[in-house]
Parts: C-alpha cells; structure tokens; sequence
C-alpha cells in the first residue's frame, strides 16, 4: 500500500463561530485530527455563504448566534447553494427551540459547546457518512416543547422591537402600519404568556424561537 493511499481523506470543515479565542481553539483542536482540515473560519454570519462557495467544505460548523445574520439561517441557504455540505450546528444554548428550527433548515447535527472535543470530532464524521446526530435528552425536550407557537411576521416584530425600539421605528423599519405592528405584538405577548413586549421578546429568545 502506498503512501498516497494510506492516508487518510481529509475532511474538509469550515468553522463559523464570534468568539476568537473559542475559534482558535476549535481550529487548532479540530487541525489535531489526522483526517480533519479547517479550510475557512468566520466570524459572522453573513460571511458563512461566500466562505463555503469559495472553499467548499464538507462540514460546515456553525453557531447559531453570529453577527450580521444567524447561523440557522446561513444553513437554510447552505442547504440551496452548497447541498453537498453537511451543516453541523454547535452552540451555547440547546434550546429545543433551536433544534427544531436547525432540523427545518437541514441541518445534519446538533451540539451544544460543552462536550469533549472528541465527541465534536467524531460527530463531523458521522454527519458526513450521511447520518444526523442529535444529543437524545434534546431531542425529547424539543419534542415535548412542540413547535414555536409565533408566526413569522410576529417574529420578525419581536425582532425589531430590541433595544428600545418604538412602535413607529418598527412599522418604518418592517413597512407596516403603527396598527399592524401593535396587532402583532400583541398577538406575540399572549402566545408567549408575558405581560409586555419585553418579556415576550426574551421568553422567545430563551425557548429559541427566535
């Protein structure tokens, strides 16, 4: 057997994560592997789509908190422009919530930051050989929680109501009426069982609805 064909296939992963120090450690982790090769590492989520189409991993590795655009919806574009790449989201929070909105983007795995990199490692192959990987106790969480009740348009007003924002800056910035706005966050309020516009925003972020 020669050398070229006892080597290894390398796996190529692209790694999506803000935090530089915990992408340094990822990459320098993961590079640690004999058949795993970072090829690109972002720092933002709208950076995601270019970094895959130029270096056109097998793996794509993503947060789902980033800057500029979130890393379930990076993966929903993914899924159309680079089919061929495996999406494996890792992250801080496993919120059934999130694990139901990443399976509906397609992607192939499911991990919360705290496991041994072993596992993270040998979670990418898997997903590569064509399964999904999902931590079990999660996916009966998200089972249980059932999907998120709020509709798109409902999210898309809680999104814009962060920091402050008025009822008028939200209808400007959504092209709505002052009216529509308020029907929606009032719908928003009673679906998440809150008392304010506030509450109904961090209630849907912490079940990751949003």
């Amino acid at each position: 057997m020669t050398d070229e064909t006892a080597r290894p296939r390398l796996i190529r992963v692209l790694l999506a994560e803000d935090q530089g120090m915990m992408r340094g450690a990822l990459a320098l982790l993961l590079g640690m592997e004999d058949d795993i090769e970072v090829v690109a590492q972002v720092a933002a989520g709208d950076e995601i789509v270019a970094a895959a189409l130029t270096h056109r991993p097998d793996v794509a590795l993503l947060d789902i908190e980033l800057p500029g655009r979130s890393g379930l919806d990076a993966a929903v574009e993914l899924r159309e422009r680079t089919p061929d790449c495996r999406v494996l989201i890792l992250t801080t929070f496993g919120r059934p919530g999130y694990l139901r909105r990443a399976m509906e983007a397609g992607a192939a795995g499911f991990l919360v930051k705290d496991g041994p990199v072993e596992e993270l490692a040998g979670t990418i192959r898997r997903v590569l050989d064509g399964e999904t990987v999902v931590d079990p106790a999660l996916a009966a969480a998200a089972l249980s929680a059932g999907p998120s009740p709020l509709t798109a348009r409902e999210c898309d007003v809680l999104r814009a109501s962060a920091d402050g924002a008025t009822v008028a800056d939200i209808a400007a910035a959504l092209h709505l009426s002052e009216s529509t706005v308020r029907n929606y966050l009032s719908a928003a309020i009673g679906k998440t069982t809150t008392r304010n516009r506030t509450e109904a925003l961090r209630e849907a972020r912490r079940q990751g609805w949003l």
